[in-house]
């Protein structure tokens, strides 16, 4: 069997495989990447048997934003093999593709939301919690006009979600491409609250829960409210107490795969420097325990970050220790470095713990993917 990218040629059964593993809509979001100029072909892959598409996936581009940093990301979706062709590792193999794809584009990281465990097998981590759905207790009348969402509303609701996520440390937004797909999606549908003719509220349905909820105001929150869903996810700032019930459900959370530590943190320097700022010149360690990083924190700045082989014990030299599944939690998570000590024996910060917490203090976030939890 081969590995390729995707063709014209195999839309028809990679829709059809789509639509068999998942859902129809599947197939429907599958047609709006590789037919959009922002993705394309080069987007998908597929295993072929001879003339015959028997596995899928799809690498999209993202860019996740940490204190400010803005690191190049990469997301792989739409994953499906034909059921006669389970355990032959196709799915590894697409991985394979999708990962090196994604390095290929300079991506630092891979972000996705999938089902449980499975993407563990592929290094991924649990990390940032997904909102918590909470039970409309009440439905208010508003004044504004809601309406689904087009494609001239772009710019607005790109406005409106910056405001949401301004409070946090970790956000991913919306490219443009991905607000196409978002609106044209049949599987959710985008609602606009506007005032003479401004819009200054948005929301996405799926079944019966709102998502992305934002609005300027409580008459704009109103006004999407009496959309009337079962549930709305408990994003941060919502300010509709006087409507919804507590949080609840199962958490759920968004897998965060990180290829290179190194590299990783070479790229957070400016934002390490920040977060080290009123802390005496030291040298910075910080273990794997099969690799381990350095770096020198000196004269107001952040050095290069120079990787090395096994460490098995760095609190002898000062350093701190982090299985390497954790450093996705401890840098996108809301634990921190004080909060997955108490959580997990092989996540200690050393010797110099009140610089180990700075370093890696807890984080709030917000991520705007193309599928929904």
């Amino acid at each position: 069997m081969e590995i390729r990218t995707a063709r014209p040629s195999d839309l028809d059964q990679i829709a059809a495989l789509l639509t068999a593993r998942g859902e129809p809509e599947d197939a429907a979001d599958h047609r709006l990447v590789v037919e959009d100029p922002d993705a394309g072909w080069e987007a998908c892959a597929v295993a072929v048997d001879g003339d015959r598409v028997v596995s899928t996936a799809t690498l999209l581009d993202e860019t996740v934003v940490l204190g400010g940093v803005e690191i190049p990301t990469g997301q792989v979706e739409l994953v499906a093999t034909d059921v006669e062709y389970e355990g032959r590792g196709l799915v590894r193999a697409l991985m394979d593709w999708a990962h090196q794809r994604s390095a290929d584009r300079g991506h630092l990281l891979q972000v996705m939301i999938g089902i449980p465990y499975f993407y563990r097998q592929f290094g991924y981590s649990y990390s940032t919690p997904m909102p918590l759905p909470r039970p409309v207790q009440s439905v208010p009348t508003g004044e504004d006009l809601v309406r689904e969402a087009r494609l001239s509303d772009i710019p607005d609701l790109v406005r409106l979600q910056d405001i949401a996520q301004s409070g946090v440390e970790l956000r991913v937004p919306r490219s443009a491409a991905c607000w196409r797909w978002v609106i044209a999606q049949p599987g959710s549908s985008l609602h606009v609250a506007t005032r003479a003719d401004q819009v200054v509220g948005c929301a996405r349905m799926a079944e019966d829960t709102m998502h992305e909820f934002v609005a300027l105001d409580s008459d704009a929150a109103m006004s999407l409210l009496s959309l009337a869903p079962a549930t709305v996810d408990a994003r941060p700032g919502l300010a509709l107490d006087a409507f919804l019930g507590p949080p609840s459900g199962q958490l759920q959370e968004f897998y965060f795969r990180i290829p290179s530590a190194a590299a990783l943190l070479e790229h957070l320097r400016p934002l390490l420097a920040r977060r080290l700022a009123g802390f005496d010149d030291t040298d910075v360690l910080v273990s794997f325990f099969r690799s381990h990083v350095r770096f020198a924190w000196q004269d107001g700045e952040v050095g290069p970050v120079r990787p090395g082989g096994t460490l098995q014990g760095p609190y002898s030299q000062g350093g701190a220790g982090v299985a390497p599944d954790l450093l996705a939690p401890l840098l996108f998570g809301p634990h921190g470095m004080a909060g997955l000590r108490q959580r997990h024996s092989d996540c200690y910060p050393g010797p110099h713990a009140e610089l180990m917490e700075a370093l890696f203090p807890p984080v709030t976030s917000d991520l705007l993917l193309w599928y929904l939890p």
